[in-house]
């Protein structure tokens, strides 16, 4: 059922408007949230707004989201018109259709748009709308000219909706939100699942049931793929609305070529829309330890608390060394080291032998391993790839297991037991 914005009413005219002290959405600081059967206004909008019933968590939609169906089939919104007299001019209940709009597109009376905005998940209110919020000098069906109207909104849940390039070119609906704040960046190791689809519904692309495991930087797919990736948070799923050739110097999707068919898919015709369902399952988190892309710490598990070895600790394996010099840090490591082509150079605190501790900045391992084991946290586990730089240089180095050659890179799977400042 569609619910008819008076003419006058574009919602652009209230963004930013003096009248409203504040953002579509956010709760007027030095006012406390309001209680179930208390009315407030809406700034000095002449919006009023009563609250029904109470809403859960924080969160509150903004405008370009849609308030739609989700994925449960539950439909997002329903609300019901009437007139100050009680006369009911539209309701979405009466028939069990519900609308679905976009919010900030106009496709309803702006003051309803705004207010919408201010609500929680599961919240029901009565916005009052003042005539210039409402249907205006013009009226519409059942309301008369300079109503004032009033609309009982319940809001069951919305459609977070990005444009990522911020032209159109790449539309993001979260279906399901993430944990945390953490998104990956260009170095990390993605773990995505994701099925690509024609706007017909021909699937053309799709990942294994176990999803495909990749690093940002490399790329994979099309490009849009991972624009979107670096925007979501572990554990998201999204829909992505792709158009070809997004960006005039890189295609996002294939662009004017199109992709033949490949691994039992079918091609993917010239200039064509793609729809992807994505979900970021998880990410391994890269660092560039030494700033120069010589030494990379992916990380395999995260450890415990927020001090790494460089800021220190208390203990030292429950052990006090009765020696704590500023600046001196002791660490208490497990790994074991192998070279490009699989050979395993030397071992510690693995298999029932000792683990290696050491001074750091104290030249007693090779410096790659030395400046990434003060950047770990207690509990943590990390890959580390050390270039000859960082690792035993231009020279033979013997070692427990094997002769490490000249100019090697290196391997490290090591795990932080402990460290003491």
């Amino acid at each position: 059922m569609e619910v008819e914005k008076g003419k006058g009413t574009d919602v652009s005219d209230v963004q930013g408007e003096d009248d409203l002290d504040e953002e579509p959405g956010e709760e007027i600081e030095s006012a406390p949230p309001l209680k179930v059967g208390e009315e407030r206004e809406l700034g000095n909008s002449g919006i009023k707004k009563k609250l029904l019933n109470n809403g859960i968590h924080w969160e509150t939609p903004e405008f370009g989201d849609e308030v739609t169906v989700n994925s449960d089939r539950n439909y997002a919104v329903h609300f019901v018109g009437t007139l100050l007299n009680g006369i009911k001019f539209c309701s979405t209940r009466d028939n069990g259709e519900p609308m679905t709009f976009k919010l900030g597109e106009g496709k309803v009376a702006k003051g309803l748009d705004n207010g919408i905005t201010t609500m929680k998940k599961g919240e029901r209110v009565l916005f009052t709308l003042p005539p210039d919020f409402g249907y205006g000098a013009e009226g519409r069906d059942g309301v008369p000219p300079d109503s004032i109207v009033q609309f009982d909104v319940e809001l069951l849940s919305w459609i977070t909706v990005v444009d990522i390039c911020k032209d159109g070119g790449i539309i993001k609906k979260i279906t399901e939100k993430g944990e945390r704040n953490e998104r990956p960046s260009d170095l990390d190791e993605v773990l995505v699942k994701y099925q690509v689809a024609l706007a017909d519904g021909t699937i053309v692309a799709k990942t294994p049931e176990e999803g495909y495991e990749f690093y940002v930087k490399d790329g994979h797919l099309f490009p849009a793929l991972t624009k979107a990736i670096v925007t979501m948070k572990r554990g998201e799923k999204v829909k992505l609305i792709v158009q070809p050739n997004v960006l005039s110097s890189m295609p996002d999707a294939f662009g004017d070529k199109g992709k033949e068919a490949t691994d039992g898919f079918p091609s993917i015709p010239p200039n064509s829309v793609l729809n992807v369902e994505l979900e970021l399952v998880s990410f391994k988190p890269v660092i560039d330890v030494t700033g120069d892309s010589k030494v990379f710490k992916k990380i395999l598990k995260e450890g415990e608390g927020a001090l790494v070895a460089n800021e220190g600790a208390a203990v030292w394996n429950g052990i006090s060394t009765g020696l704590y010099l500023k600046g001196v840090r002791y660490v208490n490591i497990s790994y074991i080291a192998w070279l490009e082509d699989g050979t395993v150079f030397e071992r510690k605190g693995v298999d029932g032998g000792q683990p290696l501790e050491f001074i750091t900045d104290e030249e007693q391992v090779i410096p790659g391993l030395d400046r990434a084991a003060a950047t770990m946290k207690k509990g943590e586990q990390a890959l580390l790839t050390v270039s000859p730089e960082y690792g035993f240089g231009s020279v033979v180095a013997e070692r427990d297991l094997a002769v490490v050659p000249p100019s090697s890179n290196l391997v490290y799977e090591v795990e932080m037991l402990d460290f003491v400042k």
